[in-house]
């Protein structure tokens, strides 16, 4: 029986902080119209004591699961995309599986930065089109918060906390048909040539300390605008699909030019691109389930609705999916 992956529940989780760009400028030489005019970002929520990658990761996957009716027993797979683990080892995919009272069950992380949700939603897919399991939760969740530097108005104003997941689950490709549903297409890049752009000054065997983040803002975008759009148009071309018959793109969410730079180079409308970085800042790859969930909830994004996910980040590393949801 040959399968398809359909998204049947999302579900994400904030931190309670929220920090306005008027409470940054008070620790760092910054105004809120500098970080709005540069970036679109208004505000970002920050992890506080005892939030963690896999806290916000369970309370993002509590939610999926209950969008779709689904009780935990039943996924078979955890795929959590983050670069800011509670521990070094073992992965927060197997903390997030303990607190959803699941026993057994495959779990585990995926390091791809930015783009690790699109990294997430590729392994899973093609696992549950294998047959590992039935259902898989994936999972976008970080506490960037943690490995800023907040002497750094470049960065530090950039990016917040947060999680988003959804609920996959494997039915026969006829009945996806028959229903208009499922993943059509995924599409994942990298090349390391450009960790100097964007990467954290730390590790395990390296430094044996976290380190910071450290980014060259003007070349990441340079290269954002074009693999973006190159990507989207791959991922396009792969399911059958033109840019004019998408219903919704879903971007990740690092600042709000790269958003609008990339919708022009595709000739996309602008009002079809679900924008949440004023609010949430940079979540790295939390970003494109959070943006995800926000639209699903508010109603912009219904069922038959044909959507591009799409995201590049450290690495670089860069991919789009084409879902049908």
């Amino acid at each position: 029986m040959t399968r398809r992956s359909i998204i049947i529940g999302t579900g994400s989780a904030l931190p309670p902080r929220r920090v306005t760009n008027a409470e940054l400028a008070e620790r760092v030489e910054t105004t809120h119209e500098w970080i709005v005019e540069r970036t679109g970002i208004e505000a970002r929520h920050i992890a506080g004591d005892g939030e963690t990658t896999a806290t916000l990761a369970t309370e993002a996957a509590k939610k999926a699961l209950a969008a779709a009716g689904v009780p935990a027993d039943e996924v078979g797979l955890i795929v959590l995309a983050t670069a800011t683990p509670d521990q070094t080892f073992p992965a927060s995919a197997t903390r997030v599986q303990s607190a959803l009272g699941i026993d057994d069950c495959i779990a585990f992380d995926v390091a791809a930065v930015c783009t690790g949700f699109l990294y997430a939603l590729s392994v899973a897919d093609n696992m549950l089109k294998g047959g590992m399991a039935d259902y898989a939760l994936v999972i976008g969740s970080e506490t960037f918060s943690r490995i800023l530097d907040w002497e750094d108005r470049t960065t530090c104003v950039l990016f917040g906390d947060g999680a988003g997941a959804i609920l996959l689950h494997a039915v026969d490709a006829q009945e996806a048909d028959r229903q208009d549903r499922g993943v059509l297409a995924t599409r994942l890049h990298a090349d390391g040539r450009h960790n100097d752009l964007l990467f954290v000054d730390g590790g395990a065997s390296t430094t044996g300390t976290i380190g910071k983040l450290r980014m060259k803002g003007k070349e990441v975008f340079r290269h954002a605008v074009v693999n973006l759009a190159a990507v989207l148009n791959e991922a396009l071309d792969a399911a059958g699909h033109r840019a004019d018959e998408v219903d919704w793109v879903v971007p990740h969410q690092a600042n709000k030019r790269i958003l609008d730079a990339t919708a022009k180079k595709l000739g996309l409308d602008p009002a079809r691109v679900v924008v949440t970085v004023d609010q949430h800042a940079n979540t790295s790859a939390a970003s494109v389930p959070l943006a995800l969930d926000t639209a699903v909830k508010d109603g912009r994004i219904k069922a038959g609705d044909l959507i591009v996910l799409e995201a590049m980040g450290g690495g670089f590393t860069w991919g789009a999916a084409v879902v049908r949801y």
